[in-house]
């Protein structure tokens, strides 16, 4: 096989290739957008509030610091979810139970017998174990908006890569077939 013939085969598939990953890239950028556009209106449609001023005083100064740059602001993104599923809710969570989870509150609660949990003290660890059940709730939904948001930042990041991907292949086989071109010019005047 002639070197110019070479040249052009790799060329054309490099050109092929750079095609494949414009695709990808319009592709991935589709779906960061669809998965952030999602993510923010089942987000928004919750009307949370961020924590800001007394109601951040009671957490701990990494609870605290992880809200801190989201006070006051409308829940609508991935990462304000996290913050407040993890720094606000858990913590809420966790100061109420004494840092026992649900599944500990309920087996303690299941334990009781029918008189226990008609009585106050059994009334009152009835209470823990819906309150820690609607945090798990609201933590598990907000921890899922958190993790699709992380997925649309990888698509974006994904279609940045296929782009500069995509034009760094076509400049290369845009000089692939130039050079094909060179060597045949050459050949042709021997």
């Amino acid at each position: 096989m002639r070197r110019s013939a070479f040249d052009k085969l790799i060329s054309w598939t490099g050109l092929a290739l750079a095609a494949l990953l414009v695709v990808a890239g319009g592709l991935a950028t589709w779906a960061s957008s669809f998965i952030g556009d999602q993510v923010e209106s089942q987000l928004v449609s919750q009307k949370i509030v961020m924590p800001e001023g007394e109601a951040l005083k009671s957490l701990s100064d990494k609870d605290r610091e992880a809200l801190e740059p989201f006070a006051g602001s409308k829940l609508d993104s991935g990462d304000e979810a996290k913050a407040f599923a993890d720094n606000y809710i858990l913590a809420h969570m966790n100061a109420s139970s004494g840092n026992r989870t649900y599944e500990e509150v309920s087996g303690e609660f299941m334990a009781l017998s029918d008189e226990e949990k008609a009585s106050e003290a059994g009334q009152q660890v009835a209470a823990l174990r819906q309150s820690l059940f609607m945090g798990n709730t609201l933590r598990g939904m907000l921890l899922n908006a958190y993790a699709f948001g992380t997925m649309g930042t990888i698509a974006g990041l994904a279609a940045i890569a296929s782009f500069v991907g995509a034009a760094l292949l076509a400049v290369l086989a845009l000089l692939g077939l130039r050079h094909a071109s060179t060597k045949e010019a050459e050949l042709a005047t021997i």
